[in-house]
């Protein structure tokens, strides 16, 4: 575990030490007080709420020192502080410092969709070969990349960055501070349109990752029109060196010959090592995808193809993506609510309606949030992907799913529930129809509330 003193901390952060002592340590951060941990650093960020006003509960957690830009009179006796202009800043800052100590070679990951799953499979393909760290959990934003770059061991060798935004220039902030080697983007699709008007828009807010480059190595999906057409006109020349693509067909760098969809797995074969397999452990044959990605990672930092396909059979996807639970009245769920999109919805939908299942299969979709005035017509567009044959229920939840429902066909209706507001109604309906071996489907963006029905609907809910 790493250490500072607060000297050091100050002169990384352009800020002053408020204490005698300034080779005090700290050996952490946070900025949140329910999870800060003993002989942490504060950081009060001043943004809905002023951070400043949960010193006395920091200080109880356990705190040693804090950031602090508010009026120095309300700073508690005693209790050592940095004095700084901008907490934020100041955070970052110190991000910034830590990584150029600790100098390891750095993968950033974005895209619309996968970027957790591709960050994971990164990673694990990484670790064969050098000591790795990788985000945690979705820590992908402006707070969440310096909070891991800070948490990383003083011996990390790589590190793969999870990296997420919401409006134009937030990229842009994260690649500058990151200074990422090597730029992974994982698709483009209409994550985030409300706020960018277009998958033009977020395909240039996605391609902000290689502006904090020098020299580096782009991997991106080679058959996606809008990142190919900026890139030949000269987007990222500036920056990257050199190119690499993955795809679906010839022409790309990487791309399967063969694959094969199974329950809980997914088998494939590429145009580099055709007489070799890779059994990836989760489902969904959109994610061939990002593990070919990742294998062009490992190969530019010198992993076999045969290694990488060895650890991607045994990676640890993050919680909630793609996770096979144990559910109520012997059923097995398939939760995948964490987050959606359009794309990511059809393609999972797509998937599930394939697979040879033991009894009944039971979609359950929730809202797609973020779409803004293009939320109707993408809902709507949900239905090309449903195929009520091969599903035995088909339950929908929130305002905006009264688009698909309606999208359906009225002979289809009779295998269709659509739920709004209150939750519970749609609980008592899954419990009373679950019989043994079902396979159930929840699919949703994670403020729909839908991990509060996998909660409910978890074997452990019976306890």
């Amino acid at each position: 575990m790493a250490k500072w003193n607060l000297s050091e901390i100050a002169k990384a952060t352009n800020g002053e030490v408020v204490s005698k002592d300034g080779k005090l340590t700290v050996e952490g951060v946070s900025f949140d007080t329910r999870t800060l941990q003993p002989n942490d650093l504060f950081i009060p960020l001043t943004a809905e709420r002023n951070g400043h006003d949960f010193i006395g509960a920091a200080i109880e957690k356990g705190a040693t020192a804090s950031f602090w830009s508010d009026d120095l009179s309300k700073v508690p006796e005693g209790f050592p502080v940095i004095k700084v202009a901008d907490t934020e800043k100041a955070f970052q800052l110190f991000a910034q410092y830590y990584l150029e100590q600790v100098n390891p070679k750095v993968v950033g990951v974005t895209g619309s969709n996968g970027k957790t799953t591709t960050k994971d499979m990164v990673a694990a393909v990484a670790s064969s070969k050098y000591r790795t760290y990788k985000t945690v959990g979705n820590f992908n934003n402006h707070l969440g990349l310096p909070y891991t770059i800070l948490n990383m061991p003083a011996d990390t060798e790589l590190l793969v960055l999870e990296m997420g935004m919401s409006e134009r220039g937030e990229i842009e902030v994260l690649s500058a501070l990151a200074q990422p080697d090597i730029a992974v983007i994982t698709m483009i699709g209409e994550s985030h349109i409300e706020f960018l008007g277009s998958r033009e828009g977020i395909s240039e807010a996605k391609l902000e990752i290689v502006s904090g480059m020098t020299d580096g190595v782009l991997i991106y999906p080679g058959e996606e029109p809008l990142l190919q057409d900026k890139i030949a006109g000269g987007y990222v020349q500036d920056t990257v060196s050199k190119i690499l693509t993955f795809g679906r067909h010839k022409g790309m760098t990487l791309y399967p010959v063969e694959v094969e969809a199974r329950l809980k797995q997914t088998v494939f074969k590429t145009n580099q090592k055709p007489d070799l397999a890779c059994t990836l452990p989760v489902p969904g044959i959109y994610n061939v995808q990002n593990a070919l990605a990742a294998v062009l990672v490992g190969q530019e930092i010198g992993v076999s193809i045969q290694e990488a396909y060895l650890q991607l059979e045994n990676f640890e996807l993050t919680r909630d993506r793609l996770e096979w639970k144990v559910g109520i009245n012997q059923s097995v769920l398939l939760n995948d609510a964490y987050n959606a999109s359009p794309s990511s919805m059809k393609a999972v939908l797509r998937y599930f309606q394939q697979i040879e299942a033991p009894a009944r299969k039971i979609a359950v979709l929730g809202d797609i949030l973020e779409l803004g005035d293009y939320s109707k017509v993408m809902h709507e567009s949900l239905s090309e992907a449903v195929d009520l044959e091969a599903l035995d229920l088909l339950v929908l939840y929130g305002e905006e799913m009264k688009a698909l429902y309606e999208a359906l066909p009225d002979d289809t209706k009779g295998k269709v529930r659509h739920f709004t507001g209150d939750k519970q109604p749609l609980i008592e309906l899954l419990g009373a129809e679950l019989e043994p071996e079902d396979t159930v489907l929840l699919k949703s963006s994670r403020s729909t509330g839908m991990l509060e029905v996998v909660s409910e609907l978890s074997l452990k809910a019976e306890s």
